[in-house]
């Protein structure tokens, strides 16, 4: 792991983030429920976690740094950009959280620190 670097973010995700994450949502929900989702995370409030636990939550594993997205966002990281954060999806019934948006930005904050704390809206049943 690299040397700790500040992470900055901006304070709520961007506008294309939220169509990019009820997409994915498609996949894994179907095409209604992951718009509902997605309406779900644009009204939801931020919170924040840290990077180590939401990859242990996803149970995904981490992209290298080889990865031209997470080398895209490194780069943003190093040079002072912010990042939007991340939209997350309980799924209850896989027993997971599903990264609707942020995989690569949540990779590429990773290799900087793993105790990072990560902005995101959750959404999904309580």
């Amino acid at each position: 792991m690299e040397q700790k670097k500040i992470i900055k973010w901006r304070s709520k995700p961007e506008k294309h983030d939220y169509p990019a994450a009820a997409s994915y949502l498609s996949l894994v929900l179907g095409q209604q429920a992951a718009e509902n989702a997605a309406v779900e995370l644009e009204s939801a409030e931020m919170s924040e976690f840290p990077a180590k636990d939401i990859f242990r939550a996803s149970m995904l594993s981490l992209l290298g740094v080889s990865n031209s997205h997470v080398e895209s966002d490194r780069a943003k990281i190093i040079h002072g950009e912010k990042l939007s954060p991340l939209l997350l999806f309980r799924d209850k019934r896989n027993g997971k959280v599903v990264i609707a948006d942020g995989y690569h930005r949540l990779c590429a904050v990773y290799t900087f620190d793993e105790n990072a704390m990560i902005p995101c809206k959750i959404a999904g049943p309580d």
